[in-house]
């Protein structure tokens, strides 16, 4: 019996496809946080995912970065199966995250700050080593000049830059932005656009939960739009903006304003 080669090569993981998430559920008791949500993202996309307040989207997060457990369905990873790892093990194939709630360890500096990720994984490395990675860190996001300041005189612009770094740190291959313009002035939201601009164009996939949808809408490729634990809609942010079911459940009357 002769093999075919075709069936072998296709039983792979799909090189086209980075993250794949199958029916995907979160429940809560009588709640559906996340209810039956499948999509995949590709290799270098830059992705959004809005929805009212309760939709789902910080759940979404914390499933796909091992925080919490899906109550069912699968996760993939580069062709791997990871659901219900723990947080360390993901991060260590490449998945990092930041939070809507910047909390830094208030009383270490900034560079101390952006070297706790790398001391798990280099427990034996000389301190220089570990600084050095910090350091490069730091210098991605604009503070490095802003090293040996303690985190807890930094002000919240700055932390949300710190908290990226600290995401940049593990060098992920999927960047998950957890609100990342939040309570930011025109000038900070910039310089996070910038930062997620350039991390895209150095190959990084990266998808962001967030509420300035002016912002958003002229930065992604894609939308992701869940409500009530739902996947509602996907597209690009023109399509989004002209979905009927998505104008009803979250956009409103302010949907002209991102087609």
């Amino acid at each position: 019996m002769s093999l075919n080669t075709s069936q072998v090569a296709s039983s792979g993981p799909d090189e086209n496809i980075l993250l794949e998430i199958k029916n995907l559920s979160k429940h809560f008791e009588g709640l559906k946080a996340v209810d039956q949500v499948s999509f995949s993202i590709k290799p270098a996309e830059l992705i959004g995912v809005i929805g009212p307040n309760g939709a789902g989207k910080t759940t979404l997060f914390n499933l796909l970065t091992g925080f919490l457990k899906p109550t069912a369905g699968e996760i993939f990873f580069n062709g791997k199966n990871i659901t219900g790892w723990p947080p360390f093990k993901i991060s260590k194939i490449g998945i990092a995250r930041t939070f809507q709630l910047v909390r830094p360890f208030r009383f270490l500096d900034a560079l101390e700050n952006a070297m706790v990720p790398h001391i798990p994984q280099n427990i034996l490395a000389k301190s220089s080593t570990l600084r050095n990675k910090a350091i490069w860190s730091l210098i991605t996001v604009d503070l490095a000049e802003k090293k040996n300041y303690p985190a807890f005189i930094l002000p919240h612009g700055d932390l949300k830059r710190l908290d990226i770094a600290r995401s940049f740190a593990v060098q992920p291959r999927l960047l998950l932005l957890d609100e990342p313009f939040s309570g930011l002035s025109y000038e900070e939201a910039f310089r996070i656009q910038r930062l997620i601009r350039d991390a895209h164009e150095k190959g990084m996939s990266i998808v962001i939960v967030e509420h300035k949808l002016k912002i958003l809408m002229k930065l992604v490729e894609r939308v992701l739009v869940l409500d009530r634990g739902r996947l509602i809609g996907e597209g690009s942010p023109k399509e989004i903006a002209n979905n009927v079911e998505v104008i009803n459940a979250y956009l409103g009357t302010e949907a002209k304003e991102y087609g």
